[in-house]
């Protein structure tokens, strides 16, 4: 079952919409067989969400990114996760990831205008007691994401079949 659920974690991280039926035949298990690996790591929150990757500069929504590297005091006892905790439960915040290198925490923030995003660093994130210091990067254009291309044309990547 092991190799099944690795097989279709890497068919669903390519794409979540794929049917369960295609993915049986992709694997050479049964339906019964995929369903029942899905349900289990949906459970063991190995599957935590399905989730299609936009590319929001061709939807007609305002929208500012930031990318905000995070210098903070661990708490005693609890470490980086008590102020991760904090701040990814901020609406605005979209991602937290703890890092190696000159600064503690990367957070992925969104929010409507930079006026809003730049209220959220100044008014909620440098206010927590364990934040130190900040350094805010704007996404200005995104080109790749998740392995797919944003820019230039659409390609098809299916192999040639000769008969």
């Amino acid at each position: 079952m092991q190799a099944l659920k690795m097989q279709v974690l890497e068919i669903l991280n390519e794409d979540c919409r794929i049917p369960l039926e295609r993915i049986a035949t992709m694997t050479g298990a049964s339906l019964e067989n995929v369903a029942q690996a899905i349900e289990e790591m949906e459970n063991d929150r190995i599957i935590l969400h399905y989730s299609p990757i936009i590319n929001w500069d061709k939807a007609d929504k305002e929208r500012v990114e930031g990318m905000i590297e995070v210098k903070v005091t661990p708490q005693r006892d609890l470490g980086f996760d008590a102020i991760a905790g904090r701040i990814y439960r901020f609406d605005e915040v979209k991602s937290v990831y703890l890092m190696s290198g000159s600064y503690d925490l990367l957070v992925l923030v969104e929010a409507h205008t930079l006026k809003d995003l730049a209220a959220f660093v100044s008014e909620k994130l440098s206010t927590l007691e364990a934040v130190t210091g900040t350094s805010t990067s704007f996404v200005l254009k995104r080109y790749k994401q998740d392995g797919v291309i944003f820019v230039g044309e659409r390609s098809d990547n299916r192999l040639a079949v000769i008969p």
